[in-house]
């Protein structure tokens, strides 16, 4: 069993070839194997993010609970996140060469108080009135958000007016990530911070 935190740089690589390849397949149809391992099989909580070179994102979904193994949720959130985010359209065979693949591995969500995050290390998930949002911890450095910022831009990203965090039925969880990503396409993988208690 791998601690929460402790995936290796050596894991991430593989995890990080298998979201490309899961991609790739859709042009390609190849079979994709799943990496070899115990520590492949744990049901993890994972994002799989796509940007540019130039850093605009490109897609961004995953699952915040570990409601599958690793690998497979890596391999379903790569495939979501390049055709299946409805933010943009679907990444085309010929992009992939521009784009950096980064995942980040998610501790479970606690519940918690908005006096207790901390910017570069805590994520969040909101619930209010049937509406929900989550933002990975690396969101709030990425746009330099202070905790007020922060806490307003996961109620919008929930739909929510942003001072909705001040309400009495807010709910509010925070986690923590292991994040992973290539220094350019489909090159090293380099682990980003380490905001991950333990």
């Amino acid at each position: 069993m791998v601690p929460l935190g402790k995936y290796s740089l050596e894991d991430a690589k593989q995890l990080i070839k298998l979201a490309r390849d899961s991609i790739n397949t859709k042009f390609t149809n190849q079979v994709v194997k799943y990496p070899e391992g115990a520590q492949f099989k744990q049901e993890r909580g994972v994002f799989v993010t796509l940007n540019t070179k130039e850093g605009a994102l490109r897609g961004c979904i995953g699952y915040p609970l570990p409601s599958l193994p690793i690998a497979e949720a890596v391999y379903k959130s790569a495939q979501n996140a390049a055709f299946a985010d409805l933010r943009f359209p679907a990444v085309k065979e010929n992009e992939l060469s521009d784009i950096i693949i980064e995942i980040s591995i998610l501790t479970l969500p606690q519940k918690c108080d908005s006096k207790d995050i901390i910017i570069g290390r805590d994520g969040l998930i909101c619930n209010y009135a049937g509406y929900g949002g989550l933002l990975l911890p690396q969101v709030a450095t990425e746009h330099k958000m202070d905790r007020i910022q922060f806490l307003e831009s996961v109620c919008e990203k929930a739909s929510l007016p942003k001072d909705t965090w001040q309400k009495k039925d807010f709910q509010l969880q925070k986690f923590q990530a292991q994040i992973f990503k290539e220094e350019e396409p489909g090159g090293d993988v380099v682990e980003v911070g380490k905001n991950v208690k333990g």
